[in-house]
């Protein structure tokens, strides 16, 4: 049986980019209290994110964690087509259980770009993730929401990641637990 994603062609072909993300995290949240609304009130939380590849190479799934919200626990499914060379980006919570429609994009350099189209509070509105200094120690995430169709965007979520050591289980080390839960 072959692999999912052919090795001689996976590193020019975008399936490797976001190998970046494998490995335990520290997430530093920085999100709008009300979004579509004209807020500029930031709420701070951390959290942790696990990530792992899947399908052979064909993606990836993350969980996210943190006591903020004690219990919830999201997950990030990445999906890698070969014939278009995109990723389509999926969300689910344990909160409303339902697969997010995804967003879609692809890298160019150190920056990714994904978009797609959601409801927000019973109104159309274009969905943007932007991922960036992905080749850095601390690789950041941002999602905005659009209105207008993507004329203008509101950007609503910001995450800067932090590597986080494991042991050889993969569990998180009690100081990345200290940083979420302590």
């Amino acid at each position: 049986m072959e692999p999912a994603i052919a090795p001689n062609n996976a590193a020019t072909n975008g399936a490797r980019d976001f190998d970046f993300l494998t490995g335990n995290w520290i997430v530093q949240n920085r999100r709008l209290t009300h979004r579509l609304q004209a807020c500029s009130t930031w709420e701070s939380f951390s959290a942790t994110s696990r990530c792992q590849p899947i399908l052979g190479g064909a993606g990836n799934q993350d969980e996210f964690r943190s006591a903020h919200r004690p219990g919830f626990i999201g997950m990030s499914l990445r999906l890698f087509d070969p014939q278009s060379r995109q990723w389509s980006i999926y969300w689910v919570d344990n909160q409303s259980v339902v697969l997010q429609p995804p967003v879609v994009g692809e890298f160019n350099g150190d920056c990714g770009s994904f978009y797609g189209d959601d409801v927000f509070d019973g109104e159309a509105i274009r969905v943007r993730f932007v991922w960036s200094r992905i080749h850095s120690p601390n690789p950041r995430w941002e999602q905005a929401f659009s209105s207008d169709g993507g004329h203008s965007w509101e950007t609503n979520w910001i995450m800067d990641f932090q590597a986080c050591a494991s042991d050889v289980t993969g569990q998180l080390n009690a100081t990345c637990q200290e940083s979420c839960h302590g």
